[in-house]
């Protein structure tokens, strides 16, 4: 293409303008410029001839047809006669030549290479068009195997896509039934592809549901059961709780009346102790005016009767400190090891109640003897000073006893006040743990609810 269009055009061009100037040269005196001129065009010349013949080489070499179709001899030839005419007429000492000979000479190359010229792009068309034919042969074979290639790759990719879908499809059924909660499907993977692989791990998954389910359900179930019975010991206990805080209040309540009752023993005892006291000073000075017993005699009965009605009072303090001690004693057995010591100051208490009860008696029969003496009168005035000393003695008896009862009331009830106390504080705590079986109760009962909802959700599952 190069030689057809480039290097024949160009030195078809070289050749004319020099025939235009070797007619010049040859035709007059020229001057040494214009000769010069034309020596320095003719290695240009034979440049352009060895262009021509490396690309007629290249052209023949590459295509073994043209060297018949071009004939190139002839215009290489007559090219080379024009060369050595141009040498020959302007390189020496001086310009020589026939005008008219360079100037045939000149017009016949280039008349042959303008029909050398044509023969090149002739043949240059011919072979634009054979390359458009084969190109075009191979665009259309091209586009034939692109298009059966197509048309295979969306065969293949239909197939494909048509066994994806099925695999997913399958994949969405055991998927949306284990959502639903039913672990009964088996999923059956086909093939070793990435659905069959898919398949063996939804299989996987699902045998590792049905065990966790299988577990969760035996638990949950397990755990109502235990839960229920907590909400129903629960309730035991706070009924007992309940129970057994009431009773503490009663047992509170009636630790304050012993305890009363106890201080009013004291102070009666107390009393009776000042009245013991006053007896036995009153023995003494009757011992020591024994010659005035006759005419103090009424006074002595009217002594006499009074301290019977204490004794009297004595007996009915005793044996009410004997009934409450016996009830202190019940309900220190009640209380258990905390009543322990209770149980001993009430045991304390009633053998005082029993030995105060005793005296009481044997002064009442004492006092009983001494009103028999005085209504005697004075037939017994001898033995009156006998009489009065046994019953200095007995007074004095007297005093201790009850001395003895009024310090053992008095530590009785600050025994009772302690053990009121600890019965308060029992109470509270009695309480607080009532409050707190309450709210484990409810706690419980909370929880039986949650573990019967989780057993009705894991119940959703079906299992094979």
């Amino acid at each position: 293409m190069d030689l057809s269009t480039t290097r024949v055009p160009q030195l078809i061009e070289l050749v004319a303008r020099m025939q235009l100037a070797g007619d010049a040269v040859l035709g007059s005196w020229a001057e040494p410029v214009q000769i010069r001129v034309l020596a320095d065009r003719v290695p240009l010349v034979e440049f352009h001839e060895e262009q021509v013949k490396i690309g007629l080489a290249k052209s023949t070499g590459a295509t073994a047809e043209l060297s018949a179709t071009l004939k190139a001899e002839a215009p290489m030839k007559d090219l080379r006669a024009f060369i050595e005419l141009s040498r020959a007429s302007f390189f020496g000492d001086a310009v020589k030549g026939d005008k008219a000979a360079y100037s045939q000479a000149a017009a016949k190359v280039i008349e042959s290479q303008v029909e050398f010229s044509t023969r090149l792009l002739d043949d240059l068309d011919r072979l634009i068009a054979k390359r458009v034919a084969g190109m075009t042969a191979v665009r259309d074979v091209t586009t034939a195997i692109v298009a059966v290639a197509l048309a295979a790759g969306l065969y293949l990719f239909y197939c494909f896509f048509l066994v994806t879908q099925t695999g997913l499809r399958e994949v969405q059924k055991h998927l949306e039934a284990m959502t639903s909660g039913d672990l009964t499907t088996q999923p059956q993977p086909m093939g070793s592809d990435e659905q069959a692989r898919l398949m063996v791990s939804l299989a996987d998954m699902q045998r590792s549901l049905r065990a966790i389910v299988s577990r969760v359900r035996g638990s949950s179930d397990q755990l109502v059961q235990a839960s229920g019975e907590i909400a129903s010991a629960a309730m035991d206990l706070s009924a007992r709780t309940e129970q057994t805080a009431s009773n503490l209040e009663q047992s509170a309540a009636s630790m304050e009346q012993i305890s009363s009752t106890i201080k009013h023993t004291a102070d009666n005892a107390h009393e009776a102790a000042s009245v013991a006291v006053t007896n036995s000073g009153v023995a003494q000075r009757s011992g020591e005016v024994i010659g005035q017993v006759v005419s103090t005699m009424q006074e002595i009965h009217a002594s006499s009767t009074k301290i019977s009605d204490i004794i009297g009072v004595i007996d009915g303090i005793a044996f009410q400190t004997n009934i409450l001690a016996l009830n202190a004693a019940v309900e220190a057995a009640r209380a258990g090891e905390q009543g322990r010591g209770f149980a001993v100051v009430a045991s304390e208490v009633r053998s005082l109640a029993q030995r105060s009860a005793q005296a009481a008696k044997e002064i009442k029969s004492l006092i009983s003897a001494s009103v028999e003496r005085v209504d005697s009168g004075t037939r017994v005035v001898q033995g009156a000073g006998a009489t009065m000393d046994e019953l200095l003695g007995s007074a004095r008896r007297m005093s201790d006893l009850l001395h003895e009862i009024s310090t053992a009331a008095k530590e009785e009830s600050a025994g009772v006040t302690q053990m009121g106390a600890a019965v308060q504080d029992l109470d509270r705590m009695t309480q607080q743990n009532a409050a707190l079986v309450e709210q484990t109760a409810a706690a419980a009962s909370s929880l039986k609810d949650q573990a019967t909802d989780l057993a009705a959700e894991v119940a959703k599952f079906r299992l094979p």
